[in-house]
């Protein structure tokens, strides 16, 4: 509140003021960046990278079919096709042995999703890319604070896009930031966030007017919410320390039910930390899926499915395509079950974790 307040007073309501330079500055700083800019949404970040990336009608980017549909709207918007190839079946990530297959004449980029906050494989997706020439753009919603080898999701390809949704581990009710990884990119970007304009070479004193000059959107936050987001990174660390106690709890307490057969646990390669973002198990089918989201709401314990995949939605069938089998998506996702997970959620992962094992257990005793 007293951040807010400081927007308010300094009479700075609208884009790059101090809070969203503060903002970019502890990115740059904490990912080891070069660039940072704040966007009023992931989904802007995203598209504003489809308009770095040059695409255009007819251009192609490869990504999984298991993500949200900002990842595939992106390139939809500057009339490009999303090209769906299968997950992996360990870490819902994109394939990365199905990505080369995939590539035509047409393709232009590679938009990777890193599920749970848990890094797809980008020593080998970036390999790819550079012997075809093409681009990678981590979709990190979920991953602020992750690694990948010891390296910061976010700074693993050429661009990268973070949400601040309210659902993420860092909010600000709404907002995203793109890291980008040359100048050239960063100046570009500042020309399409500022509407098009250089208006931005124009506060620095670089030319005497601004005017239209490329493509562009409003694609800046205001100050208000880029102060939010200035009193949570304030807290990043302790919020994502949180999440991990309770991350770190379910998987302990479902280690027994696994071993018997009764669900699968989250899978993280060696190499990749993550940040506790979601907690989720995989059960025998669609249908126990199902039962045990209304069991578990009876006893008010929230759970969840997650992504309908996008290669079998209307639009993904009316604008991408999929290359190859989606077995692993196809049926991976309909197991999915998402519990509880929130910073200060303390004893609370210990109710959720017990009215699972109960439900699966009478669901034992019953068969």
């Amino acid at each position: 509140m007293e951040l807010i307040a400081e927007a308010l007073t300094a009479r700075h309501m609208a884009a790059d003021g101090q809070h969203s330079r503060w903002c970019q500055a502890w990115l740059k700083d904490k990912l080891s960046a070069p660039h940072a800019l704040l966007t009023t949404s992931c989904t802007s970040a995203l598209e504003l990278a489809a308009l770095l990336c040059g695409i255009e009608p007819g251009d192609e980017v490869i990504m999984p079919s298991f993500t949200f549909v900002s990842t595939a709207n992106a390139v939809v918007m500057r009339g490009g096709v999303p090209v769906f190839v299968d997950i992996r079946p360990d870490t819902l990530n994109i394939d990365e042995t199905l990505i080369e297959a995939a590539i035509t004449e047409r393709t232009k980029a590679i938009y990777v999703v890193h599920y749970a906050a848990v890094c797809a494989e980008m020593d080998a997706i970036n390999a790819i890319a550079r012997k075809h020439g093409l681009l990678v753009v981590e979709d990190a919603a979920q991953a602020l604070l992750a690694t990948y080898k010891g390296r910061p999701a976010g700074t693993l390809a050429d661009m990268a896009c973070f949400s601040f949704h309210e659902t993420k581990n860092i909010v600000s009710g709404e907002g995203g930031a793109l890291i980008m990884s040359t100048d050239d990119q960063y100046a570009r970007s500042r020309v399409h966030g500022e509407k098009g304009t250089n208006r931005t070479a124009f506060m620095l004193g670089q030319v005497d007017k601004y005017t239209w000059v490329d493509k562009g959107a409003s694609f800046l936050p205001s100050e208000i919410t880029a102060a939010v987001l200035r009193a949570q990174l304030e807290s990043a660390e302790e919020i994502i320390a949180d999440r991990l106690r309770s991350w770190n709890f379910y998987h302990e307490a479902f280690a027994a039910a696994e071993q018997e057969g009764f669900l699968q646990r989250p899978k993280v390669p060696d190499g990749c930390v993550h940040n506790g973002h979601i907690y989720y198990v995989l059960l025998p089918s669609n249908e126990q899926r199902n039962a045990m989201i209304g069991e578990l709401k009876k006893r008010n314990i929230g759970s969840a499915f997650h992504y309908i995949p996008l290669h079998s939605s209307p639009a993904g069938q009316r604008f991408g395509r999929s290359q190859g089998s989606m077995e692993a998506t196809d049926t991976l996702p309909a197991r999915l079950l998402r519990l509880p997970l929130w910073c200060g959620m303390g004893s609370a992962a210990e109710a959720a974790a017990d009215a699972l094992l109960q439900e699966l257990e009478a669901g034992r005793r019953a068969a």
